[in-house]
């Protein structure tokens, strides 16, 4: 598939954006010198920033791969993927189950820059791109049933995006995905936990001119899968999440969850 044609998008190089400065976090090369400049700052007074980074692609490695592996999931609606880097849900899932469907849905004009990166595909399996808002859920499910089948069960993604949207607002919004998605679908979100560090941290984030990003606490976390079953270890640093052996800790925690 290919991405849809639009016109050239604006994007303004000078205010760091987070899709960028996760980026050049993980190691990718489509940032600007301002995100660069802000991760460096926040690299050095705030290390555990790019542990955050680093902790959530684990994440969402671990969690892809268990839902193909052992949860048989197919289809994956990966909201607010940001910009393409090494082990992106396609790639994951289509190692484990080369029939995957994957569909990412983000409105950042630069990943849609990127899009035709995130469109490569194993040909047993699909991948498609939907430039579009989280906060219209309308438009993305609509979307997104060009490549999935929403009467068959979908993981929905949303990994260190939520925290752009105020938690009560976001838990609501989570919501109304879940609802419309069929039984044995499932939630993968994780997000930066309010501790002290954190939001020290995210304020430092906001005054560089970057748009806000909400800390939530762990119950704030577990409501965005209200009516849904939290699959063990439940709403935990992302070092425990299905592991024997917990690497540093991190102040991203995440979830799964399953809708019964």
């Amino acid at each position: 598939m290919t991405a849809p044609e639009t016109p050239a998008p604006r994007i303004d190089s000078s205010v760091p954006h987070s899709a960028r400065v996760w980026n050049w976090a993980l190691g990718g090369k489509d940032h600007f010198e301002a995100d660069e400049r802000l991760g460096r700052h926040l690299e050095r007074h705030y290390p555990q920033a790019i542990n955050v980074a680093r902790a959530s692609r684990t994440f969402l490695r671990a969690v892809v791969t268990h839902l193909a592996a052992e949860q048989g999931v197919r289809q994956f609606l990966d909201i607010g993927t940001g910009l393409p880097t090494a082990d992106n849900t396609h790639e994951v899932a289509q190692r484990v189950a080369p029939d995957s469907r994957i569909v990412y849905v983000d409105n950042d004009p630069l990943v849609l820059v990127h899009a035709r990166a995130l469109l490569t595909t194993h040909p047993e399996g699909a991948t498609d791109y939907v430039e579009a808002d989280v906060r219209d859920p309308d438009t993305v499910l609509e979307q997104a049933a060009r490549t999935l089948d929403f009467d068959r069960p979908v993981a929905l993604m949303l990994l260190s995006m939520l925290g752009h949207i105020v938690p009560d607002e976001a838990a609501l919004l989570v919501r109304e995905y879940t609802k419309r998605l069929p039984s044995g679908s499932f939630l993968a979100t994780c997000d930066s936990i309010a501790a002290p560090e954190m939001i020290k941290l995210n304020e430092d984030y906001a005054a560089s001119g970057a748009v806000p990003y909400h800390c939530r606490t762990e119950e704030q976390l577990a409501a965005t899968a209200e009516g849904l079953e939290i699959l063990p270890p439940g709403v935990v640093p992302l070092n425990e999440w299905r592991t024997e052996t917990p690497g540093e800790f991190t102040y991203q925690w995440g979830l799964l969850a399953r809708k019964p």
